[in-house]
C-alpha cells in the first residue's frame, strides 16, 4: 500500500515486522508503536561520525531507517512514524520537548526533543506518542491525562503539570520512583523547528550526541542501553545486568548483531567508536 504522499507504507510495515490491521484506530496505533520500538533502534552514529541530521523529509527518513536499516534519534524516529501515521489517516502534529532526564536542576535546556500529538479518527481527544526517547521510550500511546499513571508492558508513565503553565512534564516510574524525562508544550510546532532542533542536536559541539556513543533497543521484555563500551540490560521484572565490552570491535559486533544496525557505509565509525569508548 504505497501512497501519493511519497511514503511507502508496505516497506515501512516490512521494516517493523507489522502485518496487522491498517484502519486508523486506537488498536492499530498501539500495535504500530509496539512494533516500531522493537524493530528500529535508537542510535546516534551519524552525529558521532560528523554527519549532520538535517534532512527530515519522507524520502530521506525512509532511505536511512527503512531501506538502509539504520536507526536514528528522536527527530528521525518520530518523523518517520509521523509520516506513516499520516499515510494511514491519523491526524499528527509534532511537539517539542526539553530533556531533563538525568540532568541536575538549573536553567531550562534547549528544545532538542520531538514527540507527537496524535488524533485517532472518530475518537475524542488526542494521544501522546513518542517512539524516539532512547532508553525510556514509551512502548504504547499515552492519553493526554494530567497526573494519571499509565501502564505499558515495561514501565508506567505519567504526564504532570509544572509550575510553568506553558509546560508539562513526562515522567516514568523506575524502581518505584518517578523520574522526569522531559518538559514539553502541548502546542504543535512548525516543521522548520524540528529541522533546526535536529541540526543543533547533531552538530553543536556541546551536544552529547557528538561525543558519546548511544544505542538503545527493546528486546523482548528488556531494554538494552549501550553507552560507550557499557551495555546495560534492564528487564521488565526489575533486574539489571551490566557488561563492559572489551574494545571497539566488540562494540561494532554488538551494534550490528544485538541491535540489528546495518553499519555499511558509515565512514570512520570504527576509529570514532574507539575514541569514545569510555565517554
Amino acid at each position: 500500500m504505497s501512497t501519493t504522499t511519497g511514503f511507502d507504507v508496505d516497506a515501512y510495515f516490512q521494516r517493523i515486522g507489522y502485518s496487522g490491521a491498517v484502519a486508523p484506530t486506537l488498536d492499530t496505533l498501539t500495535a504500530l508503536v509496539a512494533a516500531h520500538v522493537r524493530h528500529i533502534p535508537f542510535e546516534n552514529l551519524d552525529p558521532l561520525t560528523g554527519t549532520p541530521v538535517d534532512r527530515l523529509d519522507p524520502e530521506s527518513l525512509q532511505d536511512k531507517l527503512v531501506r538502509r536499516r539504520r536507526g536514528g534519534f528522536c527527530y528521525e524516529q518520530n518523523g518517520l512514524f509521523r509520516y506513516a501515521l499520516r499515510a494511514l489517516g491519523y491526524g499528527v502534529e509534532p511537539l517539542a520537548g526539553r530533556v531533563v532526564w538525568m540532568r541536575p536542576p538549573g536553567p531550562l535546556p534547549a528544545e532538542t526533543h520531538q514527540l507527537l500529538s496524535v488524533a485517532v479518527p472518530d475518537e475524542p481527544g488526542r494521544l501522546l506518542v513518542d517512539v524516539g526517547f532512547g532508553g525510556q521510550t514509551p512502548t504504547a500511546p499515552l492519553h493526554f491525562t494530567i497526573g494519571e499513571e499509565q501502564p505499558t508492558d515495561l514501565e508506567p508513565f505519567r504526564i504532570v503539570a509544572t509550575d510553568d503553565e506553558r509546560l508539562l512534564r513526562m515522567e516514568s516510574r523506575i524502581g518505584g520512583e518517578w523520574r522526569p524525562l522531559y518538559l514539553f508544550s502541548p502546542n504543535p510546532r512548525p516543521e522548520i523547528d524540528s529541522v533546526v532542533g535536529s541540526w543543533f542536536a547533531s552538530t553543536h559541539t556541546g551536544s552529547h550526541f557528538r561525543s558519546r556513543l548511544t544505542a538503545c533497543a527493546i528486546v523482548g521484555d528488556a531494554r538494552w542501553n549501550l553507552g560507550g563500551r557499557t551495555l546495560t540490560i534492564h528487564s521488565a521484572q526489575g533486574a539489571t545486568d551490566k557488561r563492559r565490552l572489551a574494545d571497539a570491535d566488540e562494540v561494532l559486533d554488538l551494534l550490528a548483531g544485538g541491535f540489528g544496525i546495518d553499519l555499511t557505509g558509515i565512514e570512520g565509525l570504527g576509529d570514532r567508536v574507539g575514541e569514545v569508548l569510555d565517554n
